[in-house]
């Protein structure tokens, strides 16, 4: 049972230092289920977006499971009941056959469930006091960036594309890429973050040249397996900061 009258001078390091790990997966969870799901309707591996959203809709259960274990400050309850409501209400959409309809309202959803749990992530980093927390944040907003910018592609390509939504993607490239700035001049970086973030630079190369393909088939393909490489190493170089608060 989570301990919700604990001050936040008692919080542990490493637990507030999970706990925002896992609330700011959410955001890319949130991305990644409607990138999926758009791909099943534009039928772009198929397969692979089926596995995509299954492993997600997985780690979104543990991740609360995870947060519950943990000794939040008594003013997160609200928080996370909202991000619990909104992302339950995103698993009531997905049982809807993927059409341009129910692809427009899943992404609808992912939005709100990313805007509630970038706003309780970015409190418990406040919350926290913790020199690395700052760079998880960071580092899991490398997660959600990369996943909604697959996002935006596979919506464009479905017709449900707009400048606001090109304007999102330019700033989303655009912050991306000034947050790997920052985190390769974090001083806490060890050997192995320093090679996840020279991996991370490596992949974004290849996920940033593949969104500027046209949404033809090869296009398609290309967004969807880099965009799953580059959130793989994101994860590893989050979860790597929130090894260094250990």
């Amino acid at each position: 049972m989570a301990s919700w009258g604990l001050s936040v001078q008692a919080l542990a390091q490493p637990a507030m230092a999970t706990a925002i790990n896992r609330m700011g997966r959410f955001r890319a969870l949130s991305q990644r289920i409607a990138k999926a799901y758009c791909q099943l309707h534009l039928s772009v591996q198929a397969k692979a977006a089926e596995q995509v959203l299954d492993a997600a809709r997985k780690l979104a259960r543990t991740g609360f499971e995870d947060l519950a274990k943990s000794p939040l400050a008594a003013d997160m309850a609200g928080p996370l009941a909202e991000v619990r409501k909104l992302y339950e209400d995103l698993e009531a959409k997905l049982v809807m056959p993927p059409t341009r309809e129910s692809v427009g309202a899943v992404a609808a959803q992912a939005d709100k469930l990313l805007v509630a749990a970038n706003a309780a992530t970015v409190a418990l980093e406040k919350q926290a006091k913790i020199s690395t927390g700052n760079l998880v944040n960071t580092a899991g907003s490398q997660r959600y960036l990369s996943q909604r910018l697959a996002k935006s592609y596979f919506l464009s390509a479905a017709g449900l594309g707009d400048k606001a939504m090109r304007d999102q993607m330019a700033a989303d490239k655009a912050e991306f890429t000034k947050n790997m700035a920052a985190l390769a001049g974090a001083p806490v970086n060890t050997p192995t973050i320093r090679s996840e973030l020279t991996m991370g630079e490596q992949q974004w190369v290849f996920f940033n040249a593949s969104l500027e393909r046209e949404p033809d088939v090869r296009g398609l393909q290309a967004v969807a397996t880099s965009s799953e490489n580059l959130l793989e190493v994101m994860n590893n170089l989050t979860v790597q900061y929130e090894t260094v608060s250990k």
